[in-house]
């Protein structure tokens, strides 16, 4: 039933639709047809108001010759009325006013024949004036067809021909003034260029800064570093199973080394350390739950570095996962610079830079900030950064000129707005610096990452952790797939791989780690 009531709405609501596009098609029809009847009445108007016109230029000049005489008539009774007065006391010159008036009155009807002559003449000038305008245009037509016989071409194609000509005309001028403007602006280009980067640097104060991949975590004894180490050292290894990061313990004093080239890492393994010294229970179990909590912490601090920075620089409506990557660049280095650092740092430069040459300043920021977001995500595929980057931002729907500036920083696709090379100058210029940057970390910590993704390409294998300073590599795979034989295999050709597919110095220990966990609850 309640189906049979929803098709029923469904097909009243069809035949809503139906009718009312039959009514609006109707009531267009009808305000078409109004508008066409609107436009005649308008045409004919117009021709009765040229109609009217001409009989009222026409009853205009009768009416000025009947007042003219209407004048003379008014004026010739004005006299006679005055002769009449005085005609008993000129009783003697009677017959010379008789004389006189009749002469007057020959006068006046001559001038009525001569104004009924004018009135003749005059229409026939409007006449003939019509009749000379009709030959005109037809001379004219004809004139028109003769020069477009003679010179093979239409009016319209004339026309067109001229505006063509001119067009040649002023683009040849323009490009005479364009080349003397060109010229001019090479010769001052140059020491603009100059003006607008050393300002840019000079307003801009920066601290050079170089990552390591090396923490040192202080200690108040060597009991404490006892305790850290645990029996037989099962207290070091489950915290570098579980951090990936290698642990030295040495000779010096008061100090724990913390060795490993991910900077987040070192910092959950730092702040782990922390911790366990802290609350005194140290073993292998409140390892595990205190780097799992700390790995939330460090992720909890990525998005608020990331929301900080924002705000310090001034920067709106970023998506929150770009806001996250942001956060994620404090704990990533590009050739031994943080990234962070110059982001920020390239991100005023643009700010500056931009507004030094008139751009919008705010955009330019946001995509100085933003240019290297393609190094961050974990999962890095065969992509250049620049162009990864470019994919985030269009994936946040940021503006296309930030989408360009970012993919093109490093030339991989073309330019198209004015911030993109501005995103690129600023970049060198921050790299440039001396002491912001160590091209050989950069190429140490990509070789660890491409060791440790070798190793983690093989099924069964759950982490891989590049230690030693890349001399060892150690996986570890999941126990219900590999079995102990497999694991000998594993390793073997693991180090068949490197020893093909990578360049390295000295030789990689690589160690395969199964693990067997049985777990069991009392209630």
């Amino acid at each position: 039933m309640e189906i049979v009531e929803i098709l029923g709405y469904v097909f009243a609501v069809i035949a809503g639709i139906a009718i009312g596009v039959v009514v609006g098609r109707f009531l267009l029809r009808n305000l078409l047809k109004q508008q066409e009847v609107a436009a005649q009445n308008k045409v004919k108007k117009i021709l009765k108001d040229a109609e009217n016109n001409a009989e009222i230029l026409k009853k205009n000049k009768l009416l000025e010759a009947k007042e003219k005489f209407l004048q003379l008539k008014a004026e010739h009774e004005q006299e006679v009325n005055a002769k009449n007065n005085s005609i008993n006391q000129r009783e003697n010159t009677m017959k010379q006013k008789e004389q006189s008036v009749n002469q007057r009155m020959e006068n006046f009807n001559k001038k009525e024949q001569e104004l009924d002559k004018q009135k003749s003449h005059l229409e026939k000038q409007t006449e003939l004036a019509i009749k000379k305008q009709e030959e005109v245009e037809v001379l004219k037509n004809q004139h028109l067809t003769q020069l477009e016989t003679i010179a093979g071409l239409s009016a319209e194609e004339a026309k067109n021909q001229l505006v063509e000509n001119l067009k040649e005309v002023a683009r040849t001028q323009a490009m005479i003034q364009i080349k003397d403007i060109v010229d001019e602006a090479k010769l001052t280009a140059s020491k603009e260029a100059k003006k607008v980067v050393i300002q840019t640097i000079q307003r801009t104060a920066t601290e050079a800064a170089i990552e390591n991949s090396v923490s040192i975590f202080h200690i108040e004894s060597d009991e404490i570093k006892g305790r850290v180490i645990g029996r037989e050292g099962r207290n070091i290894r489950a915290l570098e199973a579980a951090t990936g990061i290698e642990i030295i313990v040495d000779d010096t004093p008061e100090a724990i080394i913390l060795s490993g080239f991910d900077p987040v890492r070192r910092e959950i393994a730092r702040l782990a350390l922390h911790r366990l010294v802290t609350d005194g229970r140290i073993h292998p179990a409140r390892i595990e739950e205190i780097v799992a909590k700390t790995k939330k912490q460090i992720e909890d601090e990525i998005v608020e570095i990331g929301e900080r920075t924002v705000i310090d620089l001034g920067i709106h409506g970023l998506h929150p996962e770009l806001i996250r990557m942001v956060g994620r660049m404090r704990y990533r280095s590009s050739y031994g610079q943080n990234l962070l650092h110059h982001s920020r740092e390239v991100a005023n430069f643009c700010a500056t830079m931009a507004a030094e040459l008139g751009l919008n300043a705010k955009m330019a920021k946001r995509a100085g900030l933003l240019h290297d977001i393609g190094k961050v995500p974990d999962d890095n595929p065969e992509l250049p950064h620049a162009i990864l980057g470019m994919q985030l931002a269009e994936k946040y729907k940021e503006h296309p000129e930030i989408c360009n500036a970012i993919g093109a920083h490093h030339d991989e696709i073309e330019m198209t707005s004015m911030i993109s090379p501005i995103i690129q100058a600023c970049d060198a210029i921050s790299g440039a610096r001396p002491g912001a940057r160590r091209e050989v970390v950069e190429s140490y910590i990509k070789r660890l990452k491409d060791l440790e993704e070798l190793a983690l390409s093989y099924p069964g294998v759950e982490k891989t952790f590049a230690i030693q300073a890349g001399r060892e590599l150690r996986v570890i795979v999941e126990s219900e797939r590999i079995t102990d034989a497999q694991a000998e295999l594993l390793a073997a050709d693991i180090s068949t791989r490197i020893q093909t597919e990578m360049t390295y110095p000295g030789q990689i220990k690589v160690t395969v780690i199964r693990e067997t966990r049985s777990v069991a609850f009392a209630k």
